[in-house]
C-alpha cells in the first residue's frame, strides 16, 4: 500500500471527521463528551477499504486527538480492532480503567 497524505476536516455540526481519498469522502462519527470523544462509526467504500486507508484514516484522527489532549474511548469495531493491533502506540490515549 501507497502511504498517502490524508487531510482531516472536523465537521463538528453532523459530528464526524472527514476526509477524501481518491474522489470518495471517508467518514468516522463520534460523541464528544467531558474529556473524551467516543469513535462510534467508520464510513469507507469497498475500495478504499480494500486499499487499506482505514488505517491511515484511524492515524490521522488519533493524531487530531493527541493534539486536542482527550481520551478516546473506540466503540466502533474497526477502530477498537486497530486499538489493540496498535496497544503500545495508542494504549496512552485510552480514559483511565478502559481497557481494549
Amino acid at each position: 500500500m501507497n502511504a498517502i497524505e490524508i487531510e482531516v476536516t472536523d465537521n463538528e455540526f453532523l459530528r464526524q471527521f472527514e476526509t477524501t481519498i481518491e474522489g470518495k469522502t471517508a467518514t468516522i462519527e463520534y460523541a464528544a463528551q467531558e474529556r473524551k470523544i467516543f469513535l462510534t462509526k467508520l464510513i469507507m467504500n469497498e475500495e478504499q477499504l480494500e486499499k487499506g486507508y482505514q488505517e491511515e484514516f484511524i492515524i490521522a484522527i488519533f493524531d487530531i486527538i493527541k493534539e486536542r489532549n482527550i481520551r478516546v474511548v473506540p466503540t466502533s469495531p474497526v477502530i477498537a480492532k486497530f486499538m489493540r493491533k496498535n496497544k503500545r502506540k495508542y494504549k496512552n490515549l485510552l480514559p483511565v480503567g478502559i481497557n481494549i
